[in-house]
């Protein structure tokens, strides 16, 4: 706190020659730096030293540079004059307002730093993870406002629950704001209680107590080696491959995987949620012709057997690829009104066989997968087919 308020204010001190010490201040101002919640009153006195010849009356007081007005004044002695501020509001800045005494021309006589602010309030939402299990960060946010106006510092806390004494997270070098990592020591057996202490001047405040086991908060790095590319000439479908996080090659888990793709002119994401911990899929049901944007997460379930899974990685960098374009948006179909009855009765159950399959080959299930791809193959075959046909010999 002290080298914040020595921020506050410089200032030059007039002195008369010969009068007095190089160790002796022209003129003090009371209360020095005080620190005030907000909505308090404060009176403030500038004492000037007597050898001077400077008389109270002919002093005036400025509040961050602007003149308060002589209204707020009392002439306490000849060389002492006071003002007086209601219902203080909160400090512009955490390294304090200036409040400064100055002579009949302007000169600065002396200086004050005011710290207006609150006390802190009890810190919400702590929330930890631990990275490829090589550290433990934390993160929470200030209670209340979240501002106190003035300097507040916050401290992480932590012991092992069964054993262990208190001791501080030192490392807040994270670019999280309010987050710490404990990066040596650590246990991954023994579950941690956590907390955050917040305390500045005006008082302290203390977050709930949380209980974290460090191989049930396991994030990991994103999947690495994610290609996108057709399946053969099926118009609707891309296949999906990606390799597990090198970071847990070492580790006894099980991944889960997610997907999400789009439309290259559409920024709503789909999410799959069915991929499981296979390292591939078939995306199924797209549109003919179009280019897609495809990104994967993992979470590392059941690292050395913890029974509840980790925390999801960040997405991988989009990787975009096309669908083949559709032969019968190119060629255009032919659909004979005299192919008979029992050809129109055909073509309405295959169509409703073909929704059937597609319907249930969705997203990356492998459930009628190669019947479905069986059933693209033979209806593209037969439509390029009728088009042949149907189309005028030269």
């Amino acid at each position: 706190m002290r080298a914040v308020l020595g921020l506050c204010l410089v200032f030059l001190t007039a002195r008369a020659p010969g009068a007095l010490s190089l160790s002796t201040h022209v003129a003090v101002i009371h209360p020095q730096d005080p620190v005030l919640r907000i909505g308090s009153n404060l009176t403030a006195s500038c004492w000037v030293h007597p050898d001077l010849g400077i008389h109270a009356s002919s002093l005036y007081w400025t509040l961050n540079g602007q003149q308060l007005p002589g209204s707020l004044y009392r002439v306490l002695s000849p060389t002492n004059l006071s003002v007086t501020l209601g219902a203080l509001s909160a400090s512009r800045q955490t390294s304090g307002d200036n409040l400064v005494c100055h002579n009949h021309k302007g000169h600065i006589l002396a200086g004050s730093c005011l710290y207006v602010g609150m006390p802190p309030e009890k810190p919400v939402n702590l929330t930890c993870w631990s990275r490829n299990t090589k550290d433990l960060t934390c993160s929470w946010a200030p209670g209340g406002r979240g501002e106190t106006n003035i300097s507040t510092k916050y401290k992480l806390k932590y012991k092992l629950r069964w054993y262990g004494t208190e001791k501080e997270c030192k490392d807040n070098s994270h670019t999280l704001p309010y987050s710490c990592s404990i990066t040596q020591d650590l246990h991954l057996f023994t579950p941690y209680e956590i907390w955050v202490e917040a305390s500045n001047q005006l008082g302290k405040a203390k977050s709930d107590v949380i209980t974290v086991d460090i191989l049930e908060v396991v994030t990991t790095d994103p999947p690495s080696g994610v290609m996108v590319s057709r399946v053969g000439q099926l118009e609707d479908q891309l296949s999906v491959r990606w390799e597990a996080p090198p970071a847990l090659k070492d580790f006894l888990f099980r991944a889960k995987y997610q997907i999400r793709y789009r439309l290259e002119e559409n920024q709503d994401w789909k999410v799959m949620d069915d991929v499981g911990n296979q390292t591939s899929c078939r995306l199924a049901g797209l549109r003919p012709g179009t280019v897609y944007f495809v990104q994967v997460r993992c979470n590392p379930v059941g690292i050395y057997g913890s029974r509840k899974a980790g925390i999801w990685s960040e997405w991988t960098h989009p990787t975009a690829a096309s669908t083949p374009h559709s032969e019968r948006l190119m060629t255009g179909s032919c659909d004979s009104k005299s192919s008979g009855d029992s050809n129109s009765t055909l073509r309405r159950e295959l169509k409703q066989f073909f929704g059937w399959v597609r319907k249930h080959a969705y997203g990356c299930s492998s459930m009628s997968m190669k019947l479905y791809d069986q059933w693209r193959v033979l209806m593209q075959k037969s439509h390029k087919t009728r088009n042949q046909v149907g189309s005028p010999r030269g």
